[in-house]
């Protein structure tokens, strides 16, 4: 235990850092979870508010900026492809099942 005022008052103010980066981190892997799930879904509505958070915790370092930069990188790739992929169709029958079955001799 710290002996010194400042030295526990330091203490205290990084656990208390400690706890509200963590949960900001945390609130951010959760954003980054739903986005996938709209992506796929073909909603990138709160694609820029996801991209802010991720620049505002690698300014405060709790996220280092290239992992930040490598989160962007995919986000952005995958809600690129979504906007530009076709909707989903329907599966067609396989091809074997297609195939009529040949005539016997």
């Amino acid at each position: 235990m710290a002996n010194h005022k400042s030295a526990i008052k330091r203490t205290r103010a990084n656990e208390a850092k400690r706890q509200r980066n963590r949960y900001q981190a945390k609130t951010v892997r959760t954003m980054l979870k739903t986005a996938k799930e709209n992506d796929a879904k073909g909603d990138s509505k709160d694609l820029p508010k996801l991209l802010s958070s991720i620049d505002k915790l690698a300014k405060k370092n709790v996220f280092h900026k290239n992992k930040a930069s490598n989160l962007k990188s995919k986000l952005m790739k995958r809600a690129n492809k979504a906007k530009t992929a076709p909707a989903v169709a329907p599966k067609a029958a396989s091809k074997k099942a297609a195939k009529a079955p040949k005539a016997a001799k």
